[in-house]
């Protein structure tokens, strides 16, 4: 084997223009392939980022009733489901489950005044200790709640950097009065997301809730929430997974442990726990980015086939040149196992050289993509090996037709042909 590559590297060095030549099909291809499949995996990558946020791996568990979202402010039902403590332990001690908490939440409506003048269009929550750590909260100024908040029920808030902005423009929010539900708060703290996010906004009820984002969001203790709205609402819950890939599984199993404290069948309700399948969304815009570029990936092979066949050619040539050097080598006792190994053998390095270069090309390429259009690529390790042995195959494949004619060469007929 290695004196058939050595021989293979020769005759490709004796004729390097038409060895190039030959390859330049499949290199083309190679690199083509390579900078598509990295486009693709990039564009998957940032799908991903873009919906779920780089590191966060959080999923909202909220209260439906029915098919429809439960909302405090027009449910009215006489029966709210309450989570208790051990529940909400037991969700904390959920397999791929790091942390958990659990919120009320409403929108501003007319419940926040400063200086008699009220504020809507935000969110305000009542949080629990792990709320900032679990979706991800930085404190830019003053402090977070501590349990003494809680315990002795004290009337404090937080603003995230938006609702500081708007509500307290031009001067610092902290240890300013503002006043939710007919109840004073003192801000203590002000807070913001590690990341900036930016969505796509294609649906009325995404507007809503970008629209809520940048009014900002204002956050009090879970213990003074009854204190400015009632005391039989319902939590909402955020869970964060250890991995993204585990978010689904996560958040259903959170979902379930949550759906037990529900006596439908007593109360004569609909109401269940459910959590956001963000996955399902990454997985299908996903499909839809692949599914799109898999036709350029088709279209990228038919130049893998035009190199085989150009590889199939030119050793059909390289037979015709070498025809008595094979009929020397069968009469002196070559047998046509070695003859047809040799020239795979070249058939096959000559592609493989293709390959290689093309692999080489092709990151290149998705490279200068990236820059040109903004595209994000992501170089992937098992295309690259694929494309190499792709490539190799190809030889296989195509240099079989010339081999097996070199191999049944008739050993008188080929001293002949000179």
């Amino acid at each position: 084997m290695a004196e058939n590559v050595r021989l293979a590297f020769q005759g490709i060095w004796s004729h390097k223009m038409r060895s190039f030549l030959t390859m330049l099909g499949i290199i083309i291809g190679i690199a083509s392939i390579i900078a598509i499949v990295s486009t693709i995996k990039g564009t998957s990558e940032q799908i991903k980022e873009n919906l779920i946020g780089s590191g966060n791996n959080t999923v909202e568990i909220n209260l439906y009733e029915g098919d429809s979202e439960y909302d405090v402010e027009y449910g009215g039902s006489s029966y709210i489901p309450l989570i208790t403590e051990e529940r909400m332990e037991e969700v904390l001690e959920l397999e791929h489950v790091e942390n958990a908490t659990f919120y009320y939440s409403r929108s501003y409506a007319s419940s926040i005044y400063y200086q008699d003048t009220s504020f809507s269009g935000g969110s305000i929550y009542g949080i629990d200790l792990n709320y900032l750590d679990t979706c991800g909260y930085q404190v830019q100024s003053g402090r977070g709640f501590v349990q003494e908040d809680y315990d002795e029920f004290r009337k404090v808030a937080l603003v995230d950097s938006n609702a500081a902005e708007n509500i307290f423009p031009g001067e610092s929010p902290l240890g300013k009065t503002i006043e939710i539900g007919s109840e004073p708060y003192v801000v203590v703290g002000v807070v913001k997301l590690d990341e900036d996010y930016q969505p796509d906004i294609s649906t009325l009820s995404e507007y809503d809730e970008y629209y809520e984002s940048i009014m900002g969001s204002v956050m009090i203790t879970t213990a003074c929430w009854p204190v400015s709205f009632t005391f039989d609402e319902p939590l909402n819950a955020v869970i964060r997974a250890d991995s993204t890939d585990n978010m689904s599984s996560a958040g259903t199993a959170a979902a379930s442990v949550l759906s037990e404290v529900i006596d439908n069948d007593t109360y004569g309700t609909n109401f269940t726990y459910k959590a956001e399948d963000v996955m399902e969304q990454v997985k299908n815009l996903q499909q839809l980015s692949e599914s799109t570029n898999s036709q350029l990936l088709w279209i990228a092979s038919i130049s893998l086939l035009v190199g085989g066949i150009g590889v199939m050619n030119i050793m059909l040539v390289s037979v015709t040149e070498r025809t008595s050097e094979i009929g020397l080598k069968k009469a002196i006792g070559a047998r046509k196992n070695w003859i047809l190994a040799q020239f795979l053998t070249e058939a096959s390095v000559l592609t493989s050289l293709g390959g290689i270069i093309g692999v080489i090309l092709g990151i290149g390429l998705s490279r200068i993509v990236s820059e040109v259009s903004g595209a994000p690529t992501a170089i992937s390790i098992p295309a690259i090996l694929g494309s190499v042995a792709f490539s190799m195959l190809i030889g296989l494949v195509f240099g079989l037709l010339p081999s097996v004619k070199a191999a049944n060469l008739n050993p008188i007929d080929a001293l002949r042909s000179e």
